[in-house]
C-alpha cells in the first residue's frame, strides 16, 4: 500500500506494518478521521484475501460516534472500486455496510454507513474483483442530516396527485420523495397503490423515530401492476405512518398517483400445534396476502428459543412459506428449501408467544397442499475425525437434521492454512453429499460436493483451509428423503504441488493422478511455469489418449491462479490446442488438465511459437 497526504484536514497517518502469515500479507489499518481525503495505491505486496475470489485492500481505522452519519467515496481510473466498513476485529465476516458503484459515474463507489454505537470501525478500500493493481483517492466526510420534508396528508380511501422533481428532499441513499402522513390502528390493513407513467415507482411505509425514517416494507412491482407499485401493508401498533414515493433508479422525476384503501381482509387464522400436519387448498376465494396471491394463515404458540421446521408440500404449485410474530412482523421466509418447489423454513424462536405462518405459492398460484409444523433439536454435537480414518455410519429417522430437513452427521477436526483435505463419502443407499464448514454455533458452508468422485452418486470434496482452526464435515444425502449406511475416508493431501518449469519451445510428457492439484470442481491438473514477453504469440498443444485434454493458461498471483485463457477440443474431439499472445512481460502458468473430475492418465503438453 502506498499513500500520501492530499488535503490539509487529512490527520497524521500511522505507519503501516506487513505481517506475513503463509502465503497470505495481512496488514494493520491506517488511522484516518473524518474528513481527511488521501492518496493511495493497491500494489503487488498488499493484504489480500484467498480463495477464486481474492481480492487486494488497503484498510483504514476511523473512530465514529452512535449515529454519526459517515460518507467514504473512492475513485480510481485503474480498477473498479469497492467500499466496505466492517467493526475493528471482524472484518473476517460479512461487512456492515458496502457499496460498488454509488457515486453515480463510472465505477466510482460511495458509501453511506450510520453505526448503531459508538466505536473503531474499518474502512476498507478494494477492488470490486480480483487482484488488481493502481491508484485511488479515498475521501471521509459527515452527512448533513437529510431534510425530512413536513408529509402531506392522506386518508384512507383518498388519492394524491404528485411530482418527483430533483429538487425534492433526499434518503439515505440519495432518492429523492415525497412524502405522506396517514393514521392507523394496531391490525389495520391498508392498500397502497403508487402509479407513474414517467418512471418505475417505488413505494415505501415507515414510521419516524427520533427524527429518521424507519422503513417497514416496500413494494417496486405489484402484482398484475405492472412496473406500478401495490403494497398491502398490516399496522403493526397504533399511530402515524409515513408513504414515501419515489423511483426505482432514485434520480427519475415525472408525474405520479398515490391512492391508499383499505386493504383487504387478512386470512383468518386457523389454529396449528406443534407436531401437527395439516392438509389445505388454495383458490381464487381465498384470503389473499399482503403480495395479493391467495393465502392461508396459521397461528401457533412457542416459546423463547425454540427451534421449529416448517415444511409445505404441493404437487399443484411451487410453495412459499412466511413467518410473522404476533403483530405481523416478518421473521423468516422460504422459497425451495424443501426440494422439488417445496418450502421449508427452520427458525429459533426469539420469545415467548404466538406466532403466525403464512402459507401460499411462489406467485399467483392456487391448489393442494400439506403444512407441517415441528420441532427439531439442535445439531448435536460432532464427532471427532482424524486424518487417514475411515467411518461407517447409518443416517436414520430421528437423527439431526438441516435447514432443508436432510439427515446429517456431523465431524469435527483441526487443520492448518493450506493444508488440503479430502473427504470421500460412498452410498448404496442414497445420493451422497459433503460440507465443510468453519466450527461454531451455526454452521457456514464453505464448501461441497455431490458427484465428485464421478462413480454413480458418491462424494469426493478437496477444499483447501483458508486459515488454521477448527472445522466440521458434514456427511449427509443429496434429498431430504436419504437416509440408509454410508462410508466417510478422510485424508490430509498435504499442501498443494508447486509447478514445474517449460521453456518455450520444449515439451513435457506427464501423467495425471488423483494425488495432483485438484481445481475446486475436483480436476486434476499439472502445472507449468513459462516465461513471456509482452505481445509475443504461443500455441500450447495438449494430447492424451486417457481423458479430454484441456489446456489452460493463467497467472500465479500470491499464491493463487488466475486464468486468462483455455481451449477443451480445438486440436480434436478431445486433444486441445490454444493460440495465445502474452499480454505483457512475466511468468506463466499452463495448465495440463483433464475436462472432468476423476479422469487421470498420460499426457503430452508442447509449447511453442505460432507459426
Amino acid at each position: 500500500m502506498r499513500h500520501s497526504q492530499f488535503a490539509a484536514l487529512f490527520g497524521a497517518v500511522s505507519a503501516i506494518a506487513l505481517l506475513s502469515s503463509g502465503s497470505v500479507i495481512a496488514q494493520t489499518a491506517t488511522d484516518i478521521r473524518i474528513g481527511a481525503e488521501v492518496r493511495g495505491q493497491l500494489e503487488e505486496g498488499d493484504a489480500r484475501t484467498r480463495g477464486n475470489d481474492a481480492y487486494r485492500y488497503d484498510d483504514y481505522r476511523v473512530q465514529l460516534r452512535a449515529g454519526q452519519r459517515l460518507q467514504a467515496e473512492m475513485r480510481s481510473s485503474d480498477f473498479d472500486a469497492y467500499l466496505e466498513v466492517y467493526a475493528e476485529g471482524r472484518t473476517s465476516g460479512d461487512s456492515l455496510a458496502s457499496d460498488d458503484d454509488g457515486a453515480g459515474s463510472g465505477t466510482n463507489a460511495r458509501l453511506r454507513f450510520t453505526p448503531e454505537s459508538d466505536g473503531v470501525y474499518i474502512v476498507r478500500a478494494r477492488p470490486f474483483s480480483g487482484l488488481e493493481t493502481g491508484a485511488y483517492t479515498l475521501a471521509l466526510s459527515e452527512r448533513v442530516v437529510p431534510r425530512q420534508p413536513r408529509p402531506g396528508r392522506i386518508s384512507i380511501g383518498d388519492h394524491a396527485n404528485g411530482r418527483l422533481t430533483s429538487s425534492d428532499a433526499e434518503d439515505e441513499d440519495g432518492k429523492t420523495f415525497d412524502a405522506y402522513a396517514f393514521r392507523a390502528g394496531a391490525g389495520d390493513r391498508v392498500a397502497v397503490l403508487l402509479e407513474s407513467d414517467d418512471f418505475d415507482p417505488l413505494v415505501r411505509i415507515g414510521r419516524m423515530i427520533n427524527g429518521a425514517f424507519v422503513q417497514s416494507a416496500q413494494n417496486d412491482d405489484g402484482a398484475g401492476k405492472g412496473l406500478n407499485s401495490y403494497l398491502v401493508f398490516t399496522a403493526p401498533q397504533a399511530g402515524e405512518y409515513v408513504i414515501q414515493t419515489t423511483s426505482v433508479s432514485g434520480d427519475s422525476e415525472g408525474d405520479y398517483r398515490l391512492t391508499l384503501e383499505q386493504g383487504p381482509p387478512a386470512p383468518e387464522a386457523r389454529g396449528i400445534a406443534v407436531g401437527e400436519e395439516v392438509s389445505g387448498r388454495l383458490n381464487e376465494d381465498s384470503p389473499k396476502s399482503d403480495s395479493g396471491a391467495p393465502a392461508d394463515l396459521y397461528r401457533f404458540t412457542g416459546r423463547a428459543g425454540q427451534r421449529v421446521a416448517i415444511s409445505l408440500k404441493a404437487d399443484d404449485f411451487d410453495s412459499y412459506l412466511e413467518l410473522f410474530d404476533a403483530n405481523h412482523n416478518s421473521l423468516a421466509t422460504d422459497d425451495d428449501s424443501g426440494g422439488e418447489l417445496n418450502a421449508r423454513l427452520t427458525f429459533v424462536l426469539p420469545e415467548d408467544g404466538d406466532y403466525l405462518i403464512e402459507a401460499r405459492g411462489f406467485s399467483d398460484a392456487t391448489g393442494s397442499y400439506d403444512l407441517k409444523l415441528e420441532e427439531v433439536a439442535p445439531p448435536p454435537p460432532p464427532t471427532a475425525l482424524s486424518f487417514g480414518q475411515t467411518v461407517q455410519g447409518d443416517l436414520k429417522e430421528g437423527g439431526a437434521t438441516d435447514d432443508q430437513g436432510r439427515l446429517f452427521d456431523g465431524y469435527a477436526f483441526t487443520g492448518a492454512e493450506g493444508q488440503r483435505v479430502q473427504a470421500v463419502m460412498r452410498s448404496g443407499d442414497f445420493d451422497a453429499l459433503l460440507q465443510i464448514g468453519k466450527a461454531g454455533e451455526e454452521f457456514e458452508e464453505l464448501a461441497s460436493d455431490d458427484d465428485g468422485l464421478r462413480q454413480g452418486t458418491d462424494a469426493r470434496l478437496t477444499f483447501t483451509l483458508p486459515e488454521d482452526g477448527d472445522y466440521i464435515l458434514r456427511a449427509l444425502p443429496y434429498s431430504s428423503s436419504g437416509k440408509g449406511l454410508y462410508s466417510l475416508e478422510f485424508s490430509d493431501r498435504g499442501p498443494e504441488p508447486g509447478p514445474g518449469s517449460l521453456l518455450v519451445g520444449s515439451t513435457a510428457r506427464g501423467s495425471l493422478s488423483e494425488a495432483d492439484a485438484m481445481t475446486d470442481e475436483g480436476v486434476s491438473f499439472d502445472a507449468y511455469t513459462f516465461k513471456a514477453k509482452a505481445d509475443e504469440k504461443l500455441r500450447f498443444t495438449l494430447i492424451s489418449p486417457a481423458f479430454d485434454a484441456v489446456v489452460e493458461v493463467g497467472e500465479d498471483k500470491d499464491g493463487d491462479f488466475r486464468s486468462l485463457a483455455e481451449d477443451d477440443d480445438s486440436l480434436s474431439d478431445t486433444h486441445a490446442r490454444l493460440d495465445w499472445t502474452a499480454p505483457r512481460d512475466g511468468t506463466y502458468v499452463v495448465r495440463a488438465r483433464s475436462f472432468a473430475a476423476a479422469s487421470t492418465g498420460d499426457y503430452v503438453l508442447t509449447v511453442e511459437r505460432q507459426p
